[in-house]
């Protein structure tokens, strides 16, 4: 007997020394203590001075932000099992097609200096998506080859800008890899055939990152100059419905992603490259990643030591799951390391934890706290505001009477008996991108019409409830959708139009405040 418990006690052991290591591999900025050396050495003015190169200057001064530790995460390592359309296909690494179109291997390139053609390009397919995630090495972009606005400007400034002068055209030649191949130099680094393998348009109009990569020319080593170089890994992004929070969150998605397959140790540097003027969701990209810079930014050509190019937002599944069916449930990560299902997901908890990190809130309580008055309902407000260049500042209405439900809620919550209830008017327009994830984390029921501002679920709470009220004109999936891939509770009222009855809204309300014991 004593010998069977000493073996049970050995196996668990053993166990939980793998898991311990295979976490904390996969984590390895949680414990590393020493910032990473650049790949040139420091000579206190930031210049590098090479027989085969002009001196350059490195406008990355700051060391990347590390990871955080996250409750959801799973490791993103390279599985050549992943089943095809299996929610780790659609939301994890389902990146597991290798296509090497330049076979310098990043570890070469590393150890490569200035001027020995260290150039390589490789790109991960995913069959389940439809979508490659894109890398390289020694890449130059030259601004001046992509016709587009300078971006980032304050909104005021551009109105009435078209929107076919903020998304790049690239000249061919835009970007540019440095080779030592001579039977490469001048070529492109890909073909039309290539194209339409591993980065196909389907339904999208303009596919930037497809039409980026089919612009890049293979350059010799006395051709490669650079007035910057970014010794950090960058993500270079487009965007599409920059201003919409539904279509900005598929861009986080798609960056996050590309930065866990791609396998970097800390969160990359970004690039948009696109011309779009500034808008409130920057500070939220600004919270995820190291920094944020555009493209045309840069004064002369500007060389990346490694640049990432983020797919498509509408390559996620979040915006692919609005037409075709992905049938995955939310589970927890700890669930899900125990025992794998291929019907079963962690991975939109993990970034939403990601994005509630990024901001310095704690994501590791699982229960929603509760303030002295009570348990906080949250209602999502749509609010009148000035969105981008080409908007008249008036936003449609999807609950005629929303002021009137708001009301008659907050009325209801002062006489509520069982317990006391903290309504809270979710103004989300007139805050800060930071206090709406707080807002948002710290609500047991989020409440509001169907709106771009409801996707903020993605960082509730595990145990938060979702009613959604829904009018007979907008009767679409988004938010049922990330309810039920994150396993949250989702309860749906439909409308006969616009119009809500509040004693119904409230009756739903209450009947979800009893099920939490209030």
């Amino acid at each position: 007997m004593k010998k069977k418990k000493l073996k049970i006690l050995v196996s668990l052991f053993a166990l939980n020394s793998i898991t311990l290591y295979l976490y904390f591999s996969s984590h390895p900025d949680h414990f590393r203590h020493k910032p990473p050396k650049n790949h040139f050495p420091n000579t206190g003015n930031r210049f590098y001075s090479s027989e085969n190169h002009h001196n350059f200057h490195s406008s990355i001064t700051s060391q990347s932000k590390p990871w955080p530790i996250l409750p959801s995460y799973l490791p993103w390592s390279q599985n050549p099992n992943v089943a095809w359309r299996s929610c780790e296909g659609y939301f994890g690494n389902g990146f597991t097609r290798q296509i090497d179109l330049l076979q310098t291997s990043p570890e070469l390139h590393r150890k490569t200096i200035p001027g020995a053609g260290g150039g390589w390009f490789r790109c991960f397919f995913s069959d389940t998506l439809q979508s490659s995630i894109c890398e390289g090495g020694v890449i130059r972009m030259n601004s001046e080859r992509i016709s587009m606005s300078r971006g980032g400007e304050k909104l005021e400034t551009v109105i009435g800008r078209g929107e076919d002068e903020e998304l790049p055209v690239f000249k061919y030649g835009a970007f540019e890899i440095e080779v030592n191949d001579r039977k490469k130099i001048g070529k492109k680094l890909t073909d039309d055939e290539f194209l339409k393998k591993y980065l196909p348009e389907g339904a999208i109009s303009r596919h930037t990152m497809r039409e980026l990569i089919d612009s890049i020319r293979l350059v010799g080593v006395d051709e490669f100059h650079c007035s910057e170089w970014i010794e950090e890994p960058s993500l270079l992004i487009t965007r599409f419905e920059y201003a919409n929070l539904f279509h900005t969150v598929t861009d986080w998605y798609s960056a996050y992603t590309a930065s866990r397959v791609s396998g970097l140790p800390s969160r990359p540097h970004l690039v948009f490259v696109d011309g779009h003027c500034e808008t409130q969701l920057e500070e939220t990209w600004r919270a995820l990643f190291s920094s944020l810079t555009y493209a045309k930014n840069f004064s002369g050509p500007v060389c990346f030591r490694h640049a990432i190019l983020s797919p498509l937002g509408y390559e996620t599944a979040l915006f692919k799951g609005l037409t075709e069916q992905i049938d995955c449930n939310g589970a927890s990560a700890h669930d899900l390391w125990q025992n794998p299902n291929n019907r079963k997901t962690a991975r939109l908890s993990e970034f939403g934890e990601m994005i509630r990190a990024a901001f310095g809130f704690p994501v590791d309580r699982q229960n929603i706290p509760r303030t002295a008055t009570g348990p906080n309902v949250l209602f999502v407000r749509r609010e009148d505001y000035l969105a981008h260049p080409r908007h008249g500042g008036k936003v449609q209405s999807r609950l005629s009477n929303e002021q009137q439900v708001f009301d008659s809620i907050k009325s209801w919550a002062m006489n509520h008996s069982e317990c006391k209830l903290n309504v809270i008017n979710g103004l989300f327009a007139h805050m800060s991108m930071k206090e709406q994830v707080r807002a948002i984390q710290d609500a047991s029921v989020i409440v509001g019409a169907h709106g771009a501002g409801l996707t903020h679920i993605v960082s509730a709470a595990p145990k938060a409830v979702i009613l959604e009220i829904i009018s007979s004109e907008y009767r679409r999936p988004h938010f049922a959708l990330i309810a039920q891939w994150k396993g949250l509770e989702y309860h749906p009222i439909y409308l006969e139009g616009s119009h809500a009855d509040p004693p119904v809204v409230i009756d739903k309300l209450s009947s979800i405040l009893k099920s939490l014991g209030c």
